[in-house]
């Protein structure tokens, strides 16, 4: 499978103090999907902002997954079953979404974004 691009998204709990908080330490905005998703970018790294469910407090929650975007969608998903990959499929308003776990749980996605 090949990787085209790839981003940390970071779950927030409110998105404007921390689109600031990025573009006050150096990032510049890139795109931004109302409340639902920003993009910012600095030298080396692309990161990806997106609300926290407020309604799970739970400390376990991850606040850090891995995106990935690829040139061929479904056949990176067969891969990814191929390799016993356990994967979820979900669609939203930015697009469709494979996602999957590292060994230790961390949550990786490959997605097919609408833009």
């Amino acid at each position: 499978m090949e990787i085209l691009n790839s981003n940390v998204t970071i779950n927030v709990k409110e998105m404007e103090s921390s689109i600031s908080f990025y573009q006050s330490i150096g990032f510049t905005l890139k795109q931004r999907w109302d409340n639902h998703y920003a993009q910012l970018i600095a030298p080396g790294i692309e990161i990806g902002l997106h609300p926290s469910d407020s309604s799970n407090n739970n400390e376990n929650q991850k606040t850090i997954s891995i995106g990935f975007t690829t040139s061929d969608f479904q056949t990176t998903k067969n891969e990814l079953i191929q390799l016993g990959i356990q994967i979820s499929e979900r669609r939203e308003e930015g697009g469709d979404f494979i996602n999957f776990n590292d060994p230790d749980g961390t949550p990786l996605y490959f997605i097919k974004p609408k833009w």
